[in-house]
């Protein structure tokens, strides 16, 4: 199930669906099926992984026809970050493919030596922003600003110490975040303030539930510049997969309904360049992964 938050010129945001290219009320469906359902995607997370099975099958009893007044099409739609504010911080995870490692460590402060454990950091709630949004560019902050494609896990269970081979239980879902990076403002080693900035988590368009894919691990995804592709790999060259994240992760804290883990990016960044490319005010990124979608954001210098 393609999941989205959204409004129309007339509402607040709200959750919904996609059906038959149209995008369903979720609410209002559950109001037609007899079966109260949420107006907020995570309060559907936490009702747990089991309730997209349960949807699907008010879906295949429900007529079309009943779908018409509680439908709208897409373009009608504003799509928003699936969860716009999110609960916690985004977990982040750095120099997760190989390429990527050593692009970095010809321009950045890192080694070079393949990680023997992820690398951890996160972005504030604060970072989310949507498709067809600005990303903002302090210049008083930074002016090396650069961009990322990955693909982001949503959990949707809480999880300590869960074991590799059953990580994926504990998945709810995946969206795409372009993990936006100011390199010039990282302290030490320290990465927040190069990743934390204001809309640094472009995030969307939809949360796609993990019935819908069947490997995570076999993904293309791709980042275009002004139209020109700068990134192309696929998620099959992790350094440590889903499973190994989550693995990792529920070890060092408790991993709950609705927190996201952004993935890591190939190589192809700003960064990585020879010369180097920095984004200015009025750039547009394209973040695409199969399965999921494409979000567009702008630069927009402040």
């Amino acid at each position: 199930m393609k999941l989205l938050t959204y409004k129309t010129q007339d509402s607040e945001p709200r959750l919904g669906f996609m059906h038959n290219n149209l995008v369903v009320d979720m609410e209002d469906f559950g109001g037609i099926s007899n079966f109260p359902l949420p107006n907020d995607m995570l309060e559907l997370i936490d009702m747990g992984i089991e309730i997209i099975a349960e949807i699907n099958n008010l879906i295949e009893d429900t007529r079309e026809v009943d779908f018409e007044n509680i439908s709208f099409p897409l373009n009608d739609v504003e799509i928003l970050a699936p969860i716009e504010k999110p609960r916690k911080n985004i977990i982040g995870i750095g120099l997760n493919y190989t390429e990527h490692v050593a692009e970095s460590a010809r321009t950045l402060d890192t080694t070079g030596k393949l990680p023997q454990k992820p690398i951890i950091f996160s972005k504030p709630p604060t970072t989310v922003t949507g498709p067809n949004t600005n990303v903002l560019l302090n210049t008083n902050l930074t002016k090396q600003l650069d961009w990322e494609v990955e693909l982001a896990v949503v959990m949707g269970k809480k999880g300590k110490y869960v074991s590799k081979e059953n990580a994926l239980d504990y998945v709810f879902g995946y969206t795409i975040i372009n993990d936006i990076s100011a390199r010039d403002c990282r302290r030490e080693g320290q990465w927040i303030v190069s990743k934390g900035q204001d809309t640094f988590a472009p995030m969307g368009p939809f949360l796609v539930t993990k019935d819908e894919i069947e490997n995570p691990h076999n993904l293309d995804l791709s980042l275009k510049l002004n139209g020109i592709e700068k990134q192309n790999s696929n998620t099959q060259f992790m350094l440590f997969n889903i499973n190994d994240l989550i693995e990792d992760l529920s070890i060092v804290f408790t991993l709950e309904p609705g927190d996201i883990i952004a993935t890591g990016t190939p190589a192809g960044v700003g960064a990585g360049r020879n010369p180097q490319e920095w984004m200015k005010d009025g750039d547009v990124m394209e973040c695409y992964v199969e399965n999921i979608g494409t979000i567009v954001n702008t630069v927009k210098e402040i």
